[in-house]
C-alpha cells in the first residue's frame, strides 16, 4: 500500500492562509513522505475550468519529474438533483473532470453519488452544505428512490464517457443519498452494473460501526471492488514523548478502527493508495489556526498510518 496527499488538505478552505497551488503542493507531498497526489476539482486549486492544457502538461511532467505519482482526480459530483437542469450541469461538469483527468494520465477518477456542497463565501472559513446522515438502514420513501435512480442513472452515463477514455470510477462511501457504512455504496455499485465502476471505501465513514467484526464484513464483502481509500488527519495527536495517538472522530466521537481496517486491505490484496485529507476547520484553542498545524496533523497521521501498514506486513 502506497500513500497520497489529497490537495484539499492545502486549499485554504479550512485554515488561515492562502491555498497552495498543485504545483506547491506536488514539491510538498515529496517532503512530507507521500508518494502520489490525489486531485481534487475544486477551487482555488484544481478546477478543471481554470486549468488549460498547458498546465496539465506542466503538472503531468512536474510530477514525473518529483517522482510523485498522480494516483486519483476526485470530483464533486453531485448526481441526485431534483431538476433535470442541475443533473445535466452536473455531467457536464463530469465531462470536465475526465478530460482533465485523461490530459494527465490519471486513469481514476472519484464519484460522490451526492455531495451537500460547499459554502466559502459566507463566513471566514469553508463550511458544509447541511445534509442529514440518517442512520444505517432507513425506510425509503419515494423521494429517497428517485433520487437513488438519479445516481444510478447518472454514474451510468458518466460510466460510459469514462470507458472510452480508459478511466475507472470510483464510488465513495459519502451521504446523504448513500447511509454510512458500506452497504448502501455496495448495492449501488452492483446496480450501476459497469466494470468500470469500483468502490473508495473510507473507515471513519463508518462513524459509530468501528468493531472489528464489522470493519471485516465491510472488507471481504467488498473485497476485489476497493480502488481508493482515504484517512483523516485531523484526529491525531502527538504526546511529549513523541508518541502519536488517534482521537476521537469529529464526526462520531468514536476512535476509527484503522487497524482493523489497514490488516483487512493488506490481508485482501489490496495495493492502491491510502490518501491523506484534512478537510475540516482547523482550531487551536477555538481560534481558527493557520497553515503549520495542517502541517503537523498530516505529517504524524501519515507517520501513525504507515505504522500500522508495517504491522500489518508483519502480522
Amino acid at each position: 500500500m502506497k500513500f497520497a496527499l489529497l490537495t484539499v488538505t492545502y486549499g485554504g478552505l479550512f485554515y488561515k492562509g492562502k491555498a497552495l497551488t498543485i504545483e506547491e503542493q506536488i514539491h510538498r507531498a515529496k517532503e512530507i513522505g507521500f508518494d502520489a497526489l490525489a486531485i481534487e476539482t475544486k477551487r482555488p486549486v484544481a478546477s478543471p475550468l481554470d486549468l488549460n492544457k498547458a498546465d496539465r502538461l506542466r503538472i503531468k511532467n512536474l510530477a514525473a519529474d518529483e517522482g510523485i505519482s498522480l494516483c486519483a482526480v476526485e470530483s464533486m459530483s453531485n448526481f441526485a438533483g431534483k431538476h433535470m437542469e442541475e443533473r445535466e450541469n452536473n455531467l457536464a461538469m463530469m465531462r470536465y473532470v475526465l478530460e482533465m483527468a485523461r490530459d494527465l494520465d490519471v486513469s481514476l477518477v472519484k464519484v460522490f453519488a451526492a455531495w451537500p456542497g460547499l459554502i466559502n463565501d459566507e463566513e471566514d472559513i469553508a463550511l458544509y452544505g447541511q445534509f442529514e446522515r440518517g442512520n444505517y438502514y432507513k425506510r425509503l420513501w419515494p423521494a429517497d428512490l428517485r433520487k437513488w435512480n438519479h445516481c444510478v442513472v447518472g454514474i451510468r452515463e458518466v460510466a460510459g464517457m469514462a470507458a472510452d477514455m480508459g478511466i475507472t470510477l470510483a464510488l465513495q462511501n459519502h451521504a446523504p443519498v448513500l447511509a454510512k457504512g458500506y452497504e448502501d455504496t455496495l448495492t449501488m455499485m452492483q446496480e450501476i452494473d459497469r466494470k468500470n465502476v469500483q468502490l473508495c471505501i473510507d473507515a471513519p465513514l463508518f462513524y459509530e460501526r468501528q468493531s472489528d467484526e464489522y470493519i471485516h464484513e465491510a472488507i471481504e464483502k467488498c473485497k476485489g471492488h476497493i480502488v481508493h481509500s482515504h484517512y483523516g488527519a485531523w484526529n491525531f495527536s502527538q504526546k511529549k514523548n513523541g508518541e502519536i495517538v488517534q482521537d476521537p472522530s469529529p464526526s462520531s466521537g468514536d476512535l476509527i478502527n484503522y487497524q482493523a481496517f489497514i490488516e483487512g486491505l493488506y490481508h485482501t490484496g489490496y495495493d492502491g493508495y491510502l490518501t491523506s485529507e484534512y478537510c475540516l476547520p482547523v482550531y487551536k484553542k477555538h481560534q481558527l489556526a493557520g497553515i503549520e498545524e495542517v502541517d503537523h496533523a498530516t505529517r504524524i497521521s501519515l507517520q501513525y498510518m504507515k505504522q500500522l501498514v508495517q504491522q500489518a506486513v508483519m502480522a
